[in-house]
């Protein structure tokens, strides 16, 4: 840990930003457990009580996550991707998919007219890893695959606003995605016509791929869960 001895004046609000560094930076790795109160107290020279208050003002943000008589878990990389997660979980799945429609075929569109050639070397990575994935027949890994793959879409967009709100909105969307339900077979979409369109340059044929991906989705979430359009 890079943690730095705190300075007396405003002790909580030091060891907020400290802990939040670590959270955003990935020094403490989505899901995991972090150190114990005693753990962070020595490295940052302050008292428990301090910590504690710190992960109380974290938790409540949403970046943290208590459980009792097990630990304390990053559970979101950002107040927004905290914010979010809180959200999704009251929303109905179909408006989920409707604000992920809105923002991966926007992606596709942007990113075919101004992807460059280590995008695509990116997403072709990512596709291929995703292929793997399904292949595995693992769901938690094919469900990482497929949201790598539409960040690696995401960021060849070079709009560093959508970047930022697409992956505050996937880490979010991963619990979304699960409670969906649905076999893996359901889930599995080929992504291939996205891929050959950003590649191609063709910004309106990568919005229609993008389009057609998002409309396979609605249709097994209406099978799974007999919802309407």
């Amino acid at each position: 840990m890079s943690l730095r001895t705190a300075q007396r004046a405003s002790l909580v609000d030091q060891v907020i930003d400290q802990l939040k560094e670590q959270i955003t930076s990935g020094s403490w790795q989505m899901h995991g457990k972090i150190p114990t109160e005693t753990v962070l107290a020595e490295h940052l020279g302050v008292g428990r009580n301090t910590v504690r208050e710190a992960v109380r003002a974290l938790t409540h943000a949403g970046l943290l996550e208590c459980r009792q008589g097990d630990g304390t878990y990053v559970r979101a990389i950002s107040e927004l991707s905290g914010a979010m997660a809180r959200r999704l979980r009251t929303a109905e799945q179909l408006e989920i998919l409707e604000v992920r429609r809105a923002l991966e075929v926007e992606a596709a569109r942007l990113a075919a007219a101004r992807r460059t050639d280590k995008d695509i070397v990116a997403i072709e990575a990512a596709l291929a890893e995703r292929e793997k994935a399904w292949a595995s027949g693992e769901p938690d890994r094919f469900v990482e695959a497929d949201l790598a793959f539409h960040v690696a879409v995401v960021e060849a967009t070079h709009n560093s606003v959508l970047t930022d709100l697409y992956i505050d909105f996937s880490a979010a969307l991963r619990a979304s995605i699960a409670a969906a339900g649905g076999t893996l077979e359901q889930n599995y979409i080929p992504h291939d016509a996205i891929f050959r369109a950003i590649v191609a340059g063709d910004s309106a044929a990568a919005e229609r791929a993008g389009h057609a991906c998002m409309e396979h989705i609605l249709i097994a979430l209406t099978e799974s869960q007999d919802l309407t359009a």
